[in-house]
């Protein structure tokens, strides 16, 4: 078992600590952010920070991987929740707690079950179009919080950008002003001096000038009084009836940020060269998501921007996570007064500055370029998700995923093999179309396991190359079974009906290169009886041409004549 804090020596400990100090300006202001999207109270999203992020990095298998709330989480929760409860609300509230409970357990469960591999149906495309959705919905009700415009934060896309446009004559002049400058900093010095915690600057000037002036009294929006003190130990209590209700947005959390997470996780692991463990990392999220709902936060997935911020930093251990856990306990339980007069626009900023990146804009751009069809899903999964719902993408989402694998596993590459005739050199290259890879002979491979979607597909292949080869008559069909892990029901009677067309056709049947649980398989089928079953394909073609008995034709003269 992993020891905590692995990595972690006096050589590094220096480096270790001051990104700790770094992650603290970091993910304060942007938690402070994200639980507001999230229709939290500012202490949701700072409880966030201690006890989940201290679970989570003393279990963890990742030394790298930041674990938080982010910004496409948060979103998820407001719309998911806010068709149940008024946000602000107590219920409101405690439902957000039952859900992240929820998605711990479902963590947990993909962690004893092994089923992580349920968050690969999340393919590139489906992630860029969900995450971008949600992003875009957050980005508008930002941009009202920067201008000063009240909307309904909690409301469909289309009722907010209706109310932000009907809203615009009511524009807060400094309000507008702070958000302006807030992004401008934001944005350049990100691009000229990146490791300055520019977050932590904005709001802290931004604060500053709206005390001296007194801009609250001209109408600038500020964060408010927030409770100090540690988290406490609570438990959601909600009717049955709510729990249920939660479990379609807990799924939906749960997928996001598996496959999120593990893809980072993983990448990192791969970089730096240290153990990726799947089932630890996703028990690491099922037990501090639980921990998140136990002490007054939401759900906590993985933050891939904060991740990357601590690589930049040199950090390779997950005591900078044990830092910020402590520092914002300090600021509970000693700073909470300076919170108070963050004005709201600074923080629109500072969140809608952070989400660019998650609109997508780029990956869209790309997957146009790559594959238009893949563009596609990804748009469709956009658009449901903004116009529709997070719900109602995630299963499109998953539709469209499943769409997308039927489509290519019913056309695989089905190829016969041609030879040069160098006994040398492996039998794997395509031969022309019309050709045979010997005279009389064809090898043909099959690069897929033999299903449902591609089972009539292959026996077509299969027929068409015996019937349209030139030259001699084909008396032998070789099927190369190197790239056939797995044969099902629907795909082994395709496989019976063309063993049937062969034979009347006086075509032998062979096979090559078969794994040992596809030979079971065929043997569970029925499908494997007298044919021969040759350790390569070379060793088949030097066998069927010299061995007389191998051509049906010629056992049909014997026993006529």
């Amino acid at each position: 078992m992993q020891r905590p804090l692995a990595g972690l020596t006096r050589r590094n400990l220096v480096t270790e600590l001051t990104a700790g100090v770094t992650l603290i300006a970091i993910a304060i202001p942007l938690n402070i952010g994200y639980a507001q999207i999230a229709g939290l109270p500012a202490t949701a999203g700072l409880y966030a920070l201690i006890v989940p992020t201290v679970v989570y990095a003393l279990v963890v298998s990742s030394r790298q991987l930041v674990a938080s709330p982010d910004a496409a989480a948060a979103a998820l929760v407001a719309s998911s929740i806010g068709g149940l409860a008024a946000a602000g609300s107590a219920d409101y509230a405690t439902m957000a707690l039952a859900q992240a409970i929820i998605c711990g357990v479902m963590f947990m469960l993909l962690s004893v079950f092994k089923l992580g591999f349920l968050a690969n149906f999340l393919s590139k495309p489906i992630l860029i179009g969900f995450v971008g959705g949600l992003a875009l919905d957050i980005m508008v009700s930002q941009i009202a919080k920067m201008l000063g415009v009240k909307i309904d934060s909690g409301g469909e896309f289309v009722d907010k950008v209706v109310g932000l446009v009907g809203g615009l004559g009511t524009t807060n002049a400094w309000s507008l002003a702070i958000s302006a400058t807030s992004v401008a900093v934001l944005l350049l010095g990100k691009r000229f001096l990146g490791a300055v915690p520019w977050a932590l600057v904005v709001l802290v000037l931004s604060t500053i000038v709206v005390v001296v002036a007194n801009l609250d009294d001209a109408g600038v929006d500020v964060l408010g009084a927030v409770p100090a003190g540690p988290p406490t130990l609570t438990w959601p209590v909600l009717d049955w009836t709510v729990w249920l209700a939660l479990i379609p947005s807990a799924i939906a959390l749960t997928l996001v940020t598996t496959a999120e997470g593990l893809l980072v996780s993983r990448s990192y692991a791969e970089k730096h060269r240290y153990p990726f463990r799947a089932n630890r990392d996703l028990l690491a999220f099922g037990l501090s998501n639980i921990a998140a709902g136990a002490q007054g936060s939401f759900s906590v997935g993985s933050s891939t921007s904060r991740t990357a911020a601590m690589d930049q930093a040199r950090s390779r251990t997950q005591l900078p996570s044990l830092v910020l856990a402590v520092g914002t306990l300090l600021l509970l339980l000693f700073g909470t007064a300076l919170l108070a007069d963050i004005p709201s626009p600074a923080i629109g900023a500072v969140v809608g500055v952070a989400i660019i990146p998650l609109l997508g804009i780029r990956e869209f751009a790309d997957l146009w370029r790559k594959d238009r069809f893949e563009f596609a899903i990804g748009a469709v999964c956009f658009v449901v998700t903004l116009f529709v719902g997070a719900i109602p993408g995630i299963v499109v989402a998953f539709t469209l995923a499943l769409i997308n694998l039927a489509r290519r596993a019913a056309n695989p590459a089905i190829d016969v093999l041609g030879t040069s005739g160098d006994p040398s050199e492996s039998l794997l290259e395509d031969a022309p179309v019309g050709s045979t890879t010997a005279p009389g002979i064809i090898v043909i491979r099959l690069a897929a396991p033999l299903f449902f979607a591609n089972g009539s597909v292959f026996t077509a292949a299969v027929k068409r190359a015996v019937t349209s080869a030139e030259g001699d008559p084909v008396r032998a069909v070789v099927i190369d079974m190197e790239a056939v892990t797995d044969i099902d029901v629907t795909g082994g009677e395709e496989f019976e009906a063309l063993k049937t067309w062969l034979e009347g056709n006086h075509v032998s049947l062979s096979f090559s290169r078969m794994r040992g649980p596809a030979r079971q398989r065929l043997v569970q089928l029925g499908l494997l009886g007298d044919e021969q079953v040759f350790a390569t394909n070379r060793a088949a073609i030097t066998a069927l041409a010299v061995d007389p008995a191998s051509d049906p034709r010629t056992t049909t003269e014997k026993s006529t004549s």
